[in-house]
């Protein structure tokens, strides 16, 4: 039996391309069509957060109207935004229509931003 040594340089490269996608933030929204427990809620069910982590989530988008709530590559962030979006209506709130909004940004200090 006869071994290889592996190609040099891949697993530079691979780290390499990491270092280079671009991330981006899912942002949340600020709306008063949603109660903080649906905030909470939400965020625990869609991305794992804590209670705590969300609770922290939920009073930051409602002092200053967004919370990154992920940061991530695009194709996931996408994902992230759409899952958001279509989580439905906070039932606690008889105004509320529908889901809170979400909007991708780039990262501050990812690559290629």
């Amino acid at each position: 039996m006869s071994l290889s040594a592996p190609a040099r340089g891949t697993e530079s490269s691979e780290k390499e391309k990491q270092d280079l996608t671009p991330l981006w933030n899912v942002v949340l929204l600020d709306d008063d069509d949603h109660t903080y427990d649906y905030v909470i809620e939400m965020l625990c069910k869609l991305f794992f957060k804590t209670t705590e982590e969300a609770y922290r989530n939920a009073v930051e988008v409602d002092s200053t109207g967004r919370t990154i709530v992920m940061t991530c590559e695009r194709e996931a962030a996408e994902f992230a935004r759409d899952q958001i979006h279509g989580y439905g209506a906070d039932w606690r709130m008889p105004k509320c229509k529908g889901s809170m909004s979400a909007v991708l940004e780039p990262a501050a200090g990812g690559a290629g931003v």
